[in-house]
């Protein structure tokens, strides 16, 4: 859970910026050793939606960089910084998803250390 509040932290970090691409909220994650099965499937459900939800953050961010990747070498001084943010954006993102991955395949191996059974 540390992990996850962490990774929450840092999306809520990244302001709205003026292109509107909404970053989708970051689900907890199961205590694996005192989770139920229910638990557990629920947690995974709320991951696959994160991540399905974090590919289309990351379209989004893809045509914001390269509206302003364009205006930038064409010459508007203010596109880079816009770019530079955007791209900032999709980095964290992606480090979002990675952390929210590994911290829920730790939930399941602790998961399958407390349930040898299941």
């Amino acid at each position: 859970m540390k992990h996850t509040l962490l990774l929450a932290t840092t999306l809520s970090m990244l302001a709205t910026p003026s292109w509107a691409c909404d970053a989708p909220a970051v689900p907890g994650t199961p205590e694996g050793a005192s989770a139920t099965m229910e638990e557990m499937i629920a947690g995974q459900q709320a991951v696959k939606a994160f991540q399905t939800a974090n590919v289309a953050y990351r379209e989004c961010l893809d045509g914001v960089m390269a509206a302003h990747k364009e205006a930038a070498e064409d010459g508007d001084d203010s596109a880079e910084g816009t770019y530079e943010a955007a791209v900032a954006d999709y980095n964290a993102a992606v480090s979002v998803e990675e952390q929210l991955a590994a911290d829920f395949n730790a939930a399941i191996r602790a998961f399958r250390a407390a349930n040898p059974s299941n």
